[in-house]
């Protein structure tokens, strides 16, 4: 920890004041009119507000020093990560030829009257890839062969697109004329209502893509054929690894209908669908997109040909636009490719490296170092004298403000001709804002100390913060005894969005990107022997059941509202507990804690009764009424509805 910045002079301006009369009492005693209307006290208050300031920069002395120690010893503020999604590109009319979306291409948040537009950035290019119906086949469970239907299809004799009755594992496949990766697909169906049984909102029906070995699942944003019982459109969402492939002599971009097993209480099909049409158009696509505007190819200046050479961006935090960033340096030779590095310690003189600040904006070349005989070493290539240094694409921004919910993305900022709409399907996740100076004052020691190896738990946490910034909270646990003994286990909170005061439960499971990221980060800072478990913490499920009486002339529907939102954000994993910085690690829950929320709200008279209930977030399952529920080191609190009754008076 820290230790306290001594103050130098603690003396404010009322203080100096006083002192300045006591010595005009001893040396003056003439002079007796001390109050504040005499013209000599004027000039003591004057002198008095100049020193006060004087002290004031003068205190800073040592904040100043310090934040150049950890300068010293190479420590860098972690920069804003920005939250990301898929925003998928609706076409006017179906596509005729490939279009495509560049990188760049901008999409927002609807503005309002309190909040200025969350703009995306598109961090790839998007290709919307016409296509249309090539073939048809038809294949039961179990069985390797298939049966051709394009013809049938074409004398528009109907037949049936499973077995009778359809069991799981019977599938329709429809082969496209070009593979459509990451693109929306309409399908526009003419059927017969035969496939009777199904809940039209619900059938246990699966749209899969082939990419030559595997069959992914596809989304299905629209069934205007209630499981392919009547007329109208699907529209299919293609993952980005669909390719053409040859089945049964046919080369086409395989999709495919397949029936799966009903779950729980959901009807099954009790005779297979009849199918007398087809049609397939592309209509839109999904690409990947950022709360970042993307800058492309931005020349940073000249270089004068010295070691050590720093050239700052016109923007800042840079963040990568996609890939990892890519700095040219144009010289007599041509265009060089430069990679960006941690540190120079292994950089040789003829390396093409740099190192990247990213939080200011920075990027410095390699520095020359002088050695005990007098002679220099050089850490990393010099830049030739008169080349251009150009960063060739980066994204600047970021921030918690990014977590925006499903269908938030609605605008289209970017000019772009024949796109109707836009919308992003998911949640954009991993937003995180930059690091503070308190936080990196508590961090310089800790790095000073570990020097990236991971000893303690304080190791294990911030080193997992420099490898995923975009998480939010990090919590490192021996992992048991016994044969788990000399494990760790690293509890994972990621940035998840918070709509209406909510987080959904699935968005709190970490990506496997990012713990995969973590794992490789550890595993090269770990002791031998240890072994390391990256893993979502358990979250307590907590149902509040409560009953308040609102005051007078207070809406009974608007309390029941605040009541709800404020035991959402208590009981919250990112931002609850008594802190507002989320849930503390293995706190208590108790019935007590939901009482005072409750009556900090200004429409409460006073809270009647608390019934407090564990509850599972996946299953639903509710346990019994409780005043306190314990929680194991490593759990946190997670609201699941809670149920108020608000009283009229």
């Amino acid at each position: 920890m820290a230790l306290p910045a001594p103050d130098l002079d603690d003396r404010r301006f009322q203080q100096l004041v006083d002192d300045a009369k006591r010595m005009v009492m001893a040396r003056c005693p003439t002079w007796t009119d001390h109050n504040v209307s005499d013209p000599g006290v004027t000039l003591i208050e004057t002198f008095a507000y100049m020193t006060d300031v004087l002290l004031y920069r003068l205190n800073r002395v040592p904040d100043r020093l310090y934040l150049k120690f950890l300068e010293l010893i190479g420590l860098q503020l972690f920069p804003a990560t920005s939250a990301r999604t898929g925003v998928t590109f609706y076409l006017s009319s179906p596509a005729q030829a490939t279009m495509t979306l560049p990188r760049g291409t901008r999409a927002a948040t609807l503005r309002t009257e309190t909040e200025d537009p969350v703009v995306f950035t598109t961090i790839e290019d998007l290709s919307i890839i016409a296509c249309s119906l090539n073939s048809i086949l038809t294949a039961a469970a179990g069985s390797d062969s298939r049966e051709a239907r394009t013809e049938q299809l074409r004398m528009r004799v109907p037949f049936a697109a499973f077995s009778s009755p359809p069991a799981p594992g019977d599938a329709m496949l429809v082969g496209l004329t070009e593979a459509v990766p990451r693109c929306a697909v309409r399908l526009q169906f003419h059927c017969t209502i035969e496939g009777v049984g199904v809940d039209p909102d619900d059938p246990p029906l699966q749209w899969e893509a082939y990419d030559g070995t595997t069959w992914h699942v596809c989304e299905v944003s629209e069934d205007g054929t209630g499981g392919l019982n009547r007329d109208g459109s699907i529209i299919v969402h293609v993952p980005r690894q669909h390719s053409a492939t040859l089945l049964d002599g046919e080369r086409a971009g395989w999709l495919r209908a397949r029936v799966i097993a009903a779950a729980e209480g959901q009807p099954s099909y009790s005779s297979s669908p009849m199918i007398q049409g087809l049609i397939a158009d592309t209509i839109g696509g999904t690409a990947d997109a950022a709360h970042a505007d993307v800058i492309e190819h931005e020349a940073l200046g000249v270089s004068e040909g010295v070691a050590g050479e720093t050239f700052k961006t016109a923007y800042a935090p840079v963040l990568p636009a996609g890939d990892a960033l890519r700095l040219m340096v144009m010289s007599d030779d041509g265009w060089t490719e430069w990679h960006q590095v941690e540190h120079f310690a292994d950089s040789a003189p003829t390396d093409y490296h740099f190192m990247l600040d990213a939080v200011h904006g920075v990027i410095s070349f390699g520095p020359a170092v002088r050695e005990p005989d007098g002679g220099l070493r050089q850490y990393g290539a010099v830049a030739p004298k008169g080349a251009i240094v150009q960063l060739e694409a980066y994204a600047t921004g970021g921030g918690r403000i990014g977590n925006v919910g499903t269908g938030s993305i609605r605008t289209l900022k970017s000019s772009i001709p024949f796109i109707a709409g836009v919308e992003n399907r998911g949640p954009a996740i991993g937003g995180v804002d930059g690091e503070d100076l308190d936080s990196a004052k508590t961090r310089g020691p800790i790095l000073l100390r570990t020097r990236n190896r991971a000893v303690t738990a304080e190791d294990f946490e911030q080193l997992t913060r420099a490898a995923a910034p975009e998480v939010a909270r990090v919590k490192c646990l021996p992992a048991g005894e016994g044969a788990d003994a000399g494990s760790v286990r690293i509890l994972v909170v990621p940035a998840a969005p918070i709509i209406d005061g909510q987080i959904r439960f699935e968005h709190l499971v970490p990506s496997e990107e990012t713990m995969e990221r973590i794992l490789n980060a550890l595993d090269s800072a770990r002791l031998v022997g240890t072994r390391v478990i990256i893993e979502p913490p358990v979250y307590q499920g907590v149902t509040v059941v409560a009953q308040v009486k609102a005051k007078p002339k207070f809406s009974v529907v608007r309390v029941r509202e605040e009541a709800s939102a404020v035991l959402h954000r208590y009981f919250n994993p990112l931002v609850g507990g008594p802190d507002g910085r989320g849930w503390p690690w293995g706190r208590p829950i108790q019935s007590g804690e939901a009482y005072t929320a409750l009556q900090e709200i200004r429409g409460v008279d006073f809270v009647e009764e608390i019934r407090l209930f564990g509850a599972n977030p996946v299953t639903g399952e509710r346990g019994q009424a409780t005043t306190r529920l314990e929680l194991a080191a490593s759990a946190i609190a997670f609201s699941y509805e809670h149920q108020i009754r608000v009283v009229a008076p």
